[in-house]
């Protein structure tokens, strides 16, 4: 299980924690320097920072459900009420599922749950910010 010190690092700072993203799973090559990039372009997940962390991912790496463009089943996917039938069935998704409802900050399908899961974890990075800067400052002293 990951806790949310791991989740937010030892500075406190967000970070991915080297989960498998998509793009890695399906080997789909859209990533930035991917070997399909000429011809299909770069993938809108590899690049969608908003969602940097979701289900310990790069960028929307983890989420690409709810991201539209993204590449599956070797089509383009539309808006995210068009492809989340589809998403359901994909086993990468359903792999995230089953890796992040145990973790204290549980598994999203949608936007607005994974945007209220990352401002919980920069709540705590806050709260730990605050806890932490009157014992950094009797360390030096």
């Amino acid at each position: 299980m990951i806790t949310l010190r791991e989740t937010l690092g030892t500075t406190g700072v967000l970070k991915t924690t080297g989960k498998v993203n998509c793009w890695e799973h399906k080997k789909c090559g859209r990533q930035p320097g991917g070997h399909k990039v000429e011809d299909l372009g770069i993938c809108p997940v590899t690049t969608y920072a908003d969602l940097n962390g979701a289900h310990g991912g790069q960028n929307a790496g983890r989420s690409c459900w709810v991201i539209a463009g993204s590449l599956c089943g070797g089509k383009i996917q539309g808006t995210y009420a068009m492809k989340l039938l589809n998403c359901w069935r994909c086993e990468f998704m359903n792999a995230v599922k089953k890796e992040e409802e145990p973790t204290p900050i549980g598994f999203s399908h949608t936007r607005l749950g994974m945007d209220r899961a990352l401002e919980k974890i920069r709540s705590a990075v806050g709260v730990m910010g605050i806890m932490q800067a009157p014992q950094e400052e009797k360390k030096r002293q």
